[in-house]
């Protein structure tokens, strides 16, 4: 009989829901624009099975794709588990086979050397296939319209490391997939290797290289002629994994490292600038003027995980952990390896930013976050803004420097949202964003006019069951999934006798 624990990561608003669903034509308030046609794709972590070690953490949950089709104003409603190694031998089994995040010595014997990976992460199309994915291991290929998990994706061998990101980046100029692999020669090793691959799934470009030093390598930033890797010291080691500890901690005693490679160019070809330290994840967009490189990032001081504490024992600082977007400028011309600038760009604080990708790799004028206000009421029993609680809806016009922002309510969380294309110019369009309404303990999906967001959503859609807080995801248009343009998938995921 499954039983979770009584722990924070378990209970109230963590509680696993453990569900899958189809509701077809979800009710709506307001209007959904009746142009809209496709589909809306995020996935959240949500243990299956109790923990194997009486406790985890959220970023150890098995990943669930959520799927919201639109079309002709009405909303269809599919939400899967992605099933992975993991999730299909410990439904064998019938209990939790796999340990610690990343941490393959808590595991069971019976699973050594099988993939550990929870695609959890994100969910992006690319050639008519939907890719689930974990950072530690392999894309998970996924049918768009069924939500059926197909298998483990390799691009037809081409892509040959044992991991692979959560945040490819699609160019929109060449239609191309940019990723890279992180760990790529085993776990904790400083190994990378950087990928470009086109639209039929044939690998164009491979570079391997080494990081200064090995740490999680979550996101990066795309120009058309640079691929820029930030290396932030969360960093983890065997060391760790064998004395048991979280696998990653932070180390307030290391620089930050930005890695410029040219696109067409090699490993020798990598510039690597310094920078004091400070904590950076997630990236809106970057973009250079010849040999000029912008990179936007929310930055803060210190630590923002709890769940990977300091190396050297230094508390959590909860003020410092707060993040502003920030532009960081190198420029490939320069004699040093410092940064030309850093530059704060907006006054929210949050994280989860997002642009009309569209205007990905090139210059761009609109952004979006999801930031914390806390001059703003939250009135949930028991709960309170802390961590990564987001109330804010946030826009930020590069060109003028005017913002905008929707608060949704006292009772209310919103979770990363997702441009939708509509006119020709950048930002022209809508953005659509989970909001937990956590007294109800459901969710909403909200649209929203993406220029005007501080007039609250267009339309709502109503869901009668709760989503857990999902990571990342991306709206894919009808057109756009229908171009099958990759092969089948590559092994599937498939138990081995337990």
């Amino acid at each position: 009989m499954a039983r979770f624990p009584e722990t924070p990561s378990f209970t109230g608003l963590n509680r696993p829901e453990r569900w899958e669903a189809d509701i077809a034509d979800c009710e709506v308030e307001g209007r959904i624009p009746p142009d809209l046609d496709g589909a809306f794709f995020r996935v959240q972590p949500d243990p299956h099975m109790p923990p194997r070690l009486g406790d985890d953490i959220a970023f150890n949950g098995d990943g669930a794709v959520s799927r919201f089709r639109i079309k002709e104003g009405k909303v269809d409603f599919r939400h899967r588990w992605v099933r992975t190694d993991k999730f299909q031998l410990e439904a064998a089994a019938g209990e939790g086979l796999f340990g610690a995040y990343r941490n393959p010595l808590t595991d069971d014997p019976r699973v050594a050397g099988r993939y550990r990976g929870t695609a959890n992460t994100n969910a992006i199309a690319f050639g008519g296939k939907l890719f689930a994915l974990k950072e530690d291991s392999p894309a998970v290929a996924m049918d768009p319209e069924t939500l059926e998990t197909e298998g483990y994706y390799d691009f037809g061998g081409g892509v040959d490391a044992p991991t692979f990101t959560a945040h490819p980046k699609i160019d929109p100029v060449s239609g191309d997939m940019v990723a890279f692999s992180y760990g790529a020669g085993g776990l904790c090793t400083r190994d990378m290797v950087y990928w470009e691959i086109a639209p039929d799934g044939q690998v164009k470009r491979k570079v391997a290289f080494e990081l200064p030093y090995y740490c999680m390598m979550h996101d990066f930033g795309v120009t058309q002629d640079y691929a820029v890797f930030h290396v932030v010291p969360i960093v983890g080691s065997w060391e760790r994994l064998e004395r048991g500890m979280p696998h990653f901690g932070f180390d307030r005693t290391l620089p930050v490292h930005l890695g410029v490679l040219p696109r067409d160019g090699e490993a020798s070809d990598i510039r690597w600038f310094t920078a004091p330290n400070l904590f950076a994840s997630h990236v809106m967009n970057a973009f250079n003027d010849g040999t000029k490189i912008c990179f936007d990032t929310p930055e803060a001081a210190n630590n923002m995980f709890p769940f990977f504490p300091d190396v050297h024992g230094a508390p959590f600082n909860p003020r410092e952990a707060a993040s502003h977007l920030t532009r960081w400028t190198v420029d490939m011309a320069s004699n040093g390896d410092a940064f030309e600038s850093r530059e704060r760009l907006a006054p929210f604080m949050g994280e989860f930013p997002r642009i009309d990708d569209r205007h990905a790799t090139l210059p761009y004028r609109h952004g979006w976050m999801l930031a914390q206000d806390f001059s703003k009421p939250f009135d949930v029993p028991g709960l309170s803004m802390a961590g990564l609680t987001m109330n804010t809806l946030g826009h930020v016009d590069h060109a003028t420097g005017r913002t905008r922002a929707y608060w949704c309510g006292p009772t209310s969380s919103l979770q990363e949202p997702a441009f939708v294309p509509g006119g020709a110019g950048e930002g022209e369009g809508w953005l659509v964003a989970v909001c937990s309404r956590l007294d109800e303990r459901r969710s909403d999906l909200l649209i929203f006019d993406a220029l005007a967001v501080d007039e609250g959503p267009v339309a709502t859609v109503k869901l009668p069951v709760r989503l857990r807080t999902g990571l990342h995801g991306n709206w894919h248009t009808a057109e756009d999934l229908a171009r099958k343009t990759l092969p089948g998938a590559g092994r599937p995921t498939a138990p081995l006798p337990v």
